[in-house]
């Protein structure tokens, strides 16, 4: 019996026919309903998001921008006071930093100085030409009268001669006439045939006579001499007239000295508006409303306009700028709507709209651009920074470089 058993356990147990295994157990139909609906919400959910997303483009590469005044000093110094600290709010305006005036004040006063010189140069420069202008034209006028007084003079003197001519002639007869009168009453005195005061008479006569003659050839002579002074006088008055006639040439000379002077007086007001600029040079001013930021200088610092000494951040002027992939922007325009979401408050939104697309990628503006020719290509999407302005803060305070997302609605 043992054997048999033994036998019988090794014997290969036969297996059973394909039908008699046992089928697969159908799902039963709750599992059938569970899976119909987990489809129509995958499909509802999937249909849904993309009909809420079919106009509307986001991106996380987005960032909060502002402009970064660089606030340098117009002119080289030594800091005298620094009247900001870093973080602080200014007013546009508002004192910055003051430097040692002293210099640029001194610098102001000479200028001031050699104004005031180069005016009264300039005054008496105008003078002289009115003084010129007047004398010049009496001048001339008064050298054409002696021109004239001259030659009426010597003409005056040649009538004059003429009638000392005829007076010599006139003596000369007077004083023959008186001779023979004297001749014959010395004969007739001689035969006592008149007495001694009739010879007299006749004496005193011809004494007259000689007399008058001699006075006639003086009377002569100097006619003579008066119309050669006549000549010269009128010689000496053209020359005057020739000098007067100068007067144009001379007033022009005056003239230039007065340009001369206008222009070193308008160098003299250049120079002092200089001075005046560089003195208000010393006093650094906030070009507008801003945060101070990088603040670098410190009392004491000798600074210059190639240093910057510190920079302003308007928080009042702040834009986003989003960096959309290539594939994004086909339909985006500037004016569409946006919802911004700043990281910095937790996701709040912010009403934003675009304003504007860059005119190119922002690899093509790199420090070194990519060169496609180059064998190397590998085609990578591009990204295209696009401006978004904000409409509304609610009552968020934005700063340059915070992260947000921005959605932009396309329709």
């Amino acid at each position: 019996m043992s054997e048999r058993s033994a036998e019988a356990s090794l014997r290969p147990v036969a297996s059973p026919p394909p039908e008699a295994q046992e089928q697969p157990r159908p799902p039963p139909k709750r599992a059938k309903q569970v899976l119909f609906v987990l489809l129509v919400v995958a499909g509802v959910a999937g249909g849904t998001g993309w009909v809420l997303t079919r106009n509307r483009e986001s991106t996380d590469d987005a960032v909060v921008e502002a402009h970064v005044l660089s606030v340098s000093a117009r002119t080289s110094g030594q800091v005298e006071r620094v009247l900001v600290k870093d973080n602080e709010m200014v007013e546009a305006g508002q004192v910055l930093v003051e430097l040692d005036a002293r210099e640029l004040q001194a610098r102001l006063d000479l200028a001031l100085a050699d104004e005031q010189s180069a005016q009264a140069q300039l005054d008496l420069a105008k003078a002289q030409l009115e003084v010129t202008e007047r004398n010049t034209s009496a001048g001339l006028m008064q050298a054409r009268g002696g021109v004239t007084q001259a030659a009426s003079s010597v003409d005056s003197s040649k009538a004059q001669l003429e009638q000392a001519k005829a007076d010599l002639a006139a003596a000369g007869v007077r004083l023959k006439l008186s001779s023979l009168e004297l001749e014959r009453a010395r004969s007739l005195f001689d035969s006592k045939a008149i007495p001694q005061a009739e010879l007299d008479l006749r004496q005193a006569t011809y004494d007259q006579a000689k007399a008058a003659r001699e006075q006639a050839e003086a009377r002569l002579e100097s006619t003579r001499a008066a119309i050669s002074g006549g000549f010269a006088g009128v010689e000496q008055a053209r020359g005057r007239l020739a000098a007067a006639a100068s007067a144009p040439q001379q007033v022009k000379a005056a003239r230039a000295q007065v340009e001369l002077a206008a222009a070193r007086y308008s160098q003299a007001q250049a120079a002092l508006r200089l001075a005046e600029l560089n003195l208000s040079y010393a006093t650094i001013r906030a070009p507008r409303r801003g945060a101070v930021a990088r603040r670098s200088v410190e009392v004491g610092n000798l600074v210059a306009p190639d240093r910057p000494l510190l920079a302003l951040v308007p928080l009042d002027d702040v834009w986003l700028v989003a960096n959309f992939k290539e594939t994004q922007i086909g339909n985006m325009r500037p004016g569409q709507r946006a919802v911004v979401k700043v990281d910095t408050y937790g996701g709040r939104t912010i009403g934003a709209h675009v304003e504007s697309l860059a005119a190119g990628t922002g690899s093509r503006f790199a420090l070194l651009p990519p060169d496609n020719a180059s064998g190397n290509f590998i085609k990578v999407v591009q990204r295209v920074p696009v401006l978004l302005r904000i409409d509304e803060r609610r009552g968020l305070e934005l700063r340059p470089g915070m992260s947000a997302e921005v959605t932009v609605l396309l329709k």
